[in-house]
């Protein structure tokens, strides 16, 4: 099963940590959850899932703090009086009375090499083969297309991505760090809807490296 690999970068980035509920403190590296949005972003079908098996940290690890100003509240949907048009209140939310300022510890200047492979989750057609869906990946990653623009962790952050090759791979190589990175948030399993449940992996970093191929680490709920 050939994995594909895309370089990854940004200016901030920030993998918040699901513990931390008031400020926003980033995990030190990249999640596979968030890797995994990059790659549907770039190409995502109904009939294929997209697995993270290698996460490669290219940049060192450097810290930043921010101050952001956030709305505290989440509109709901119109009520029966607001359909009517017999409800005097104003709908959406006064940004005003509801801001909240928040510090956030992010990354900054990040840059990663990540490996990842697809599966077929359902095939209804003969057409459907994975060397088709493998050629429009490659074809739209080299061209830098993709459905909405990827992010490091947060959307104001945007990603910056190209399909890696085998002379930038032999160029770039991974920091020269180890480091125990505890349980990290691995994905979210999404099979109940009504019932999503986060899924965590202790991880660890070897030379720059975090294996996280689902069928070599062990994953929690």
């Amino acid at each position: 099963m050939k994995d594909w690999v895309l370089e990854v970068w940004g200016d901030f980035a920030c993998f918040t940590r699901p513990e931390m509920k008031v400020e926003r403190v980033s995990y030190n590296v990249m999640t596979p959850s968030a890797a995994r949005g990059i790659y549907e972003a770039i190409f995502w079908k109904p009939a294929i899932s997209w697995h993270i098996t290698r996460i490669e940290v290219l940049n060192p690890i450097k810290w930043g703090s921010i101050r952001r100003n956030e709305v505290g509240a989440i509109t709901t949907l119109p009520s029966k009086k607001q359909m009517a048009d017999s409800f005097d209140g104003a709908m959406g939310i006064a940004i005003e009375e509801k801001r909240q300022q928040r510090a956030t510890l992010l990354l900054k200047d990040v840059r990663y090499r990540v490996h990842a492979h697809f599966k077929f989750i359902s095939q209804e057609t003969k057409e459907e083969t994975p060397a088709k869906y493998a050629a429009m990946f490659e074809r739209r990653a080299q061209k830098g297309q993709c459905f909405h623009r990827p992010y490091l962790g947060c959307r104001e952050f945007p990603a910056f991505f190209k399909l890696a090759n085998e002379i930038s791979m032999q160029k770039d190589s991974p920091i020269p760090e180890d480091a125990d990175l505890g349980w990290m948030l691995y994905d979210l399993d999404y099979a109940d809807p009504k019932n999503i449940v986060p899924e965590f992996f202790h991880a660890t970093m070897q030379k720059g490296v975090i294996e996280t191929d689902r069928r070599h680490v062990e994953v929690r709920t």
